[in-house]
């Protein structure tokens, strides 16, 4: 091989890589690299370079998506390489393919460059189709191609080549190093340099609910020349807005869907409420307090409560939470050179568990709240507290605010009929309720754990508590709490709940900035948003106190509008809008709201009230009160997206009037729920299990029993059935299996028989009306 054509070779190999140490099976490579004046072939491979910046462990190469790579077309300079040798036999082209990538030396040294089997496979078939389909290949490929065929050269002078090419469709090979560095989440107290200037003061106001922990850190907060609260809910963030300006502190409100200042002229108020997303990090403040700290620990929103506890600029600043929370604190703030102050609180009122469970709601009485974790058990519990003629409050997640609020004032409310109260775990934080008596209707609760899967597990005894905690409160008018189950076999496992210890809390959460993920689609270009935020959660880097947030909702929403031509910024702050992914009415607003927004066309009031279908009616049936639900969550994402693109989204005031308006019709929907379940229940749009409508509860199985035995419940279904229960009746075998107790058994009996019996009267007399002609 001639000097300028391997100069020409050289040149045309990956920028700033060589071929390795390992290529000594290669011998045309090794002659290819000393051939050349000044090159030593001793450039590290990317794979040692990774391991020496921190010896992180190999990339998850399944999420590397291949990029296309076209064949090139015919040129208007002709085939130059063909013009230069020969035309090439593609025949020929084939069979030295095959046998490169057949070499185990080849796929020894691509796994160098981080072409692993799977990879080395895909840019193999990829190389292939691009030298087999080109009109015209590149000078420097087409010389090899025709020199391996006269031996001139050996089949392994592809490699540069191909490297060249499984970068070019794996771009991520190329920058592995740059992007372990982007990902680097090793030490989060750096990223805020100015909490790090001042020498914070750490107090942890520690006990369980109805403590008044809250209440001293509060204090504290309204006698501070400026401060901040940040609370994990709206409402939260809304109770101390107007705590704070009734004691006469002036308190702006920020959420993520809204923005009220108190000051003329829209001056920042001294004093700010707002929900722990929401907090700014670079604004002083003389005392921060940070609600509910123990959620620090959320797989979904953790990172919130991590940035505010080391990147808030205060003077003081206030956590309130569980004790489970103090040792990671106290690590975490270890790092930053900052010494927390424990203050220990008891509940100011008693709390005990009942030695009886309800068993039948029949036994319901003034005070008491029944807590669901399904909406179907709600409007189950709803209609069957109604058949008894009881007035029940109904409280779940999905329920706007205002709607929330008017069913926590109706239930308190002495004078109201209403004096049951249905309810979630929504009512474990943020309202204001005067319960005597908690009653998990079950203990299982779906959950969504780190990896984003869903679970069906008991209920953490810091769940139990945080929702036990409710009954009893010091401002109620119930000075002493109760707690039990809906159903007799629960009881025994709540006690066991609530009696154990609370784990605790092991790592905060961490989520990629806009920034980081900004920088990665800079080296990886053509890589989706979806696929950007895998990689970087692959690549991250994270200390034993630390965890990057489960990131689902973000990918959900990243591949709903990945088609729509945005710029990444903008595709990045749409995607953390905070949806209902199982809302289709919500999902589809997204992605119109994103698509309107890439046409640069304003999304004005009206244009939202023609899409929304406004005015809209009261709810018939529960179908329309989850559509009504919906269209709140819809105006919610426009409030949300207006705070952030003005311009796009301008009448975000008329749309709050909207909003409250809807709200209105939704409260109503509510009131007369019991009346919406029954229409439902009637047109079967409503499939409900109904409860025992007697004293025994023998008929219908615990909600939790049923959960915890489906994975035996599932062996034994895979098992064939026994010769003895082949042979037994149907009715004996309902009977075995709890699903028919004995009286039930004779009812139906008796129905039976009492049918048959009609029915052959009906039978007897049409036989004689066929006999006389006359009869009629």
């Amino acid at each position: 091989m001639s000097l300028p054509r391997c100069a020409l070779l050289w040149a045309r190999l990956p920028a700033g890589r060589g071929v390795g140490p390992r290529a000594a099976p290669c011998s045309a490579l090794r002659v290819l690299v000393g051939s050349f004046p000044g090159a030593s072939g001793h450039v590290p491979c990317l794979a040692a370079s990774s391991s020496a910046s921190g010896g992180s462990k190999a990339p998850n190469t399944s999420l590397f998506v291949p990029l296309t790579v076209k064949p090139q077309g015919p040129s208007a300079d002709g085939d130059v390489g063909a013009e230069l040798t020969r035309p090439l036999d593609k025949n020929e082209v084939k069979k030295i393919l095959d046998k490169f990538y057949k070499r185990q030396e080849i796929q020894k040294l691509s796994a160098d460059y981080g072409l692993d089997a799977r990879l080395f496979h895909q840019a193999f078939i990829s190389f292939r189709n691009y030298i087999l389909q080109s009109h015209a290949l590149d000078v420097d490929v087409h010389i090899v191609l025709n020199d391996i065929c006269f031996s001139a050269a050996h089949v392994d002078d592809l490699f540069p080549f191909f490297l060249r090419h499984a970068k070019q469709i794996f771009p991520v090979l190329e920058c592995k190093d740059d992007l372990r560095k982007i990902s680097d989440l090793r030490i989060p107290p750096n990223w805020y340099p100015e909490a790090r200037a001042i020498r914070r003061k750490i107090i942890f106001h520690s006990g369980p609910t109805n403590s008044g922990k809250t209440y001293h850190a509060i204090q504290r907060y309204l006698s501070a020349a400026s401060g901040v609260y940040c609370g994990p809910l709206k409402l939260l963030a809304h109770e101390i807005f107007e705590k704070s300006n009734a004691a006469g502190v002036p308190c702006d409100l920020v959420t993520g869907e809204e923005l009220l200042t108190v000051e003329p002229e829209g001056k920042q108020a001294t004093h700010v409420s707002c929900t722990v997303e929401m907090c700014s990090v670079a604004t002083p403040y003389e005392v921060a307090v940070i609600d509910e700290i123990q959620m620090i620990r959320d797989p979904g929103r953790g990172w919130a409560w991590t940035r505010a506890l080391l990147g808030l600029c205060a003077q003081e600043v206030h956590l309130c939470g569980e004790s489970a929370a103090i040792d990671l604190v106290t690590e975490l703030l270890y790092t930053t050179g900052e010494e927390v102050e424990v203050q220990k609180y008891e509940r100011l009122t008693p709390i005990s568990v009942l030695d009886r469970a309800l068993e039948s709601l029949d036994n319901l009485q003034p005070g008491d709240c029944i807590v669901c974790f399904s909406k179907n058990d709600i409007y189950s519990v709803s209609r069957q507290i109604e058949i008894r003629g009881l007035e029940s409050a109904v409280i779940y997640g999905s329920l706007p605010p205002g709607t929330k609020l008017a069913q926590a004032r109706k239930f308190n409310d002495p004078n109201d009929p209403c004096k049951i109260l249905v309810a979630t775990d929504a009512i474990g934080m943020g309202l204001n309720l005067s319960i005597r008596r908690i009653i998990f209707y079950s203990l299982i609760k779906p959950t969504i754990n780190e990896k984003g899967e869903k679970e069906l597990e008991p209920i953490t005894t810091s769940q139990a508590l945080q929702i036990a905690g409710r009954a009893g409160r010091f401002s109620s008018h119930f000075k002493q709490g109760e707690v039990t189950t809906m159903h007799r076999d629960d009881l025994a496992l709540l006690k066991e709940i609530l009696n154990r210890p609370v784990d605790p809390i092991q790592a905060a959460g961490l989520h990629p900035t806009a920034d980081q993920i900004e920088m990665f689609a800079y080296h990886l270009p053509e890589t989706t948003l979806s696929n950007l935020i895998d990689i970087f959660v692959d690549f991250a880097q994270v200390d034993g106190q630390y965890f990057v947030c489960n990131m689902d909702d973000f990918k959900f929403s990243a591949e709903l509008i990945q088609h729509i031509p945005l710029s990444l910024r903008v595709r990045y702050v749409f995607c953390t809008a905070p949806i209902n992914k199982k809302l289709p009415f919500v999902c589809s607003s997204l992605l119109q709201f994103a698509r309107q927004y890439s046409r640069n066309e304003p999304l004005t009031f009206a244009w939202l009230r023609r899409y929304i279908k406004w005015p809209l009616l009261p709810p018939k049936n529960i179908k329309d009160l989850v559509d009504l639900e919906a269209a709140h969550d819809v105006l919610d994402l426009y409030l949300w997206l207006s705070y952030r693109f003005v311009d796009m989204f301008p009448d975000s005031s008329l749309v709050r009037s909207l909003q409250k308006e809807l709200d209105v019709i939704i409260q109503e929907g509510v009131h007369s729920i019991t009346k919406l379940i029954k229409v439902s229940e009637s047109h079967k749009l409503l499939n409900l299990e109904g409860l025992p409508s007697g004293s025994q509860s023998g008929a219908t199985k615990s909600p939790s029993r049923r959960t915890r035995s489906t994975k035996s419940a599932e062996n034994k279904a895979a098992e064939p059935p026994s010769p003895s229960d082949k042979e037994l009746p149907l009715a004996s075998r309902l009977v075995q299996q709890g699903l028919l107790t004995a009286d039930m058994l004779k009812q139906l009996q008796k129905e039976w028989l009492t049918q048959q019996a009609e029915h052959s009267k009906e039978k007897v007399g049409t036989r004689r009306k066929k006999k006389d002609p006359n009869a009629d």
